[in-house]
């Protein structure tokens, strides 16, 4: 058993720390930028809620965070209150946040100038995997540190990987939304085509995901696809925030995304429906407006 805090509980925050209490047996410190939803959590799982980042952190071996982006990380970091605040000497801070490399790069310095440890482990696998404690979890960071932290992280993972340095996590997670972004404009153009042909989609998809063209997209979003059914899972906004990093890190290192920038635009259309919070799969949605 650890000492651990874990600082976001947004809907992949909140079952991933259930999991390092339950599931880990750790001991469990939260924070929320709501309190009210730490302490929600503090009720449900028998851990302890905190009003500061800093306080959460105080004695704790491993401390995650997992909050929405960039500057988010940040203020509850590097800022005054933040973690760093608080952390012990020799302690690991764990960054679950879909975040640029280049903060990822910026903690890694600030927690070495403190005596601290860092790896950056954005998740992919969304809230069914967060709640499943089945996510994939891509790290970047020193070996040595890393070694330490598996273990812990396993308690919400399937797959946990080290992909090179510091940054490193958020460049494979980078490399993950590619994929995941043409996939679903892929199976979105299929099932349209499909329905245009006056096909049987349901069982199109039967035989056709038995074969190469199957898919996580494929097995676990199809039926809602083909019902119009968008109301859950990964949103539209979430994803534009990681194609926005995943196309400022391109322009930086002159990778050429001419599909993902045109992805990226639909997704921008579908905003402009008012799919702000539909899921990614809703791609559909735009083929299919009259």
């Amino acid at each position: 058993m650890a000492k651990v805090a874990f600082i976001g509980l947004g809907v992949m925050g909140y079952p991933m720390a259930g999991h390092l209490k339950v599931k880990g047996g750790h001991a469990v410190a939260v924070y929320n930028r709501t309190f009210a939803k730490a302490e929600k959590w503090a009720a449900e799982f028998g851990g302890t809620a905190f009003r500061t980042p800093a306080e959460a952190a105080e004695d704790a071996d491993f401390v995650f965070t997992c909050v929405g982006n960039d500057d988010d990380l940040r203020s509850v970091t590097t800022a005054k209150g933040g973690v760093l605040d608080g952390m012990k000497a020799g302690a690991i801070l764990i960054d679950n946040t879909t975040a640029s490399a280049e903060v990822a790069r910026e903690l890694d310095a600030a927690t070495r100038a403190k005596g601290l440890h860092f790896i950056d482990a954005p998740v992919s696998g969304g809230q069914a995997g967060a709640e499943n404690g089945v996510l994939t979890v891509m790290c970047g960071g020193e070996e040595t540190v890393f070694d330490k932290a598996r273990p812990v992280i396993d308690a919400y993972a399937r797959m946990v990987g080290l992909m090179g340095p510091a940054g490193s996590g958020q460049l494979a997670k980078m490399v993950n939304q590619i994929c995941v972004a043409g996939v679903v404009q892929g199976l979105a153009e299929a099932i349209h085509f499909g329905k245009q042909a006056g096909l049987d989609m349901e069982a199109v998809i039967e035989v056709i995901s038995k074969g190469a063209a199957g898919s996580w997209q494929m097995d676990n979003r199809h039926k809602t696809m083909i019902a119009g059914k968008y109301d859950f899972g990964f949103a539209i906004d979430w994803m534009r925030k990681d194609l926005d990093i995943v196309l400022s890190e391109a322009r930086r290192n002159g990778a050429k995304l001419p599909t993902t920038a045109l992805i990226d635009q639909f997704y921008g259309d579908v905003q402009d429906m008012g799919g702000n919070r539909w899921d990614t799969s809703s791609l559909l949605a735009r083929l299919e407006r009259k």
